[in-house]
């Protein structure tokens, strides 16, 4: 898909919460390890009715131009055609935070 400015649906996990944000600019960044993402694209509302987690990363991100997101709390990026709602919804018990400890010690009876 060869767009002239491509819209990108990115799903990342922080403090807990799953994050889906729409943006125009997403690249590996100028700081090794983590995703650059820029160009932040918001629903504008024509309903009564409006999504209290739609209007939580409004205000998170009023006064960001771009974010820098670790690379292991990335779940998905895509390039779409159109745009969603953005929101922040809770993790299910399922989903485990990356990385996890590799070694953990052994309780030895003494």
């Amino acid at each position: 898909m060869s767009t002239k400015n491509p819209l990108f649906r990115i799903q990342f996990i922080s403090n807990g919460e799953r994050y889906e944000l729409f943006v125009r600019e997403v690249s590996q960044g100028s700081m090794f390890g983590f995703v650059e993402i820029g160009d932040f694209v918001w629903d504008s509302h024509t309903s009564l009715v409006l999504d209290p987690s739609h209007e939580k990363l409004k205000s998170e991100f009023a006064d960001v131009t771009r974010t820098y997101i670790p690379m292991h709390s990335v779940l998905r990026i895509d390039e779409v055609k159109k745009q969603g709602s953005s929101k922040i919804s809770q993790l299910s018990d399922k989903v485990m935070a990356f990385p996890s400890p590799i070694y953990t010690p052994k309780n030895t009876p003494k």
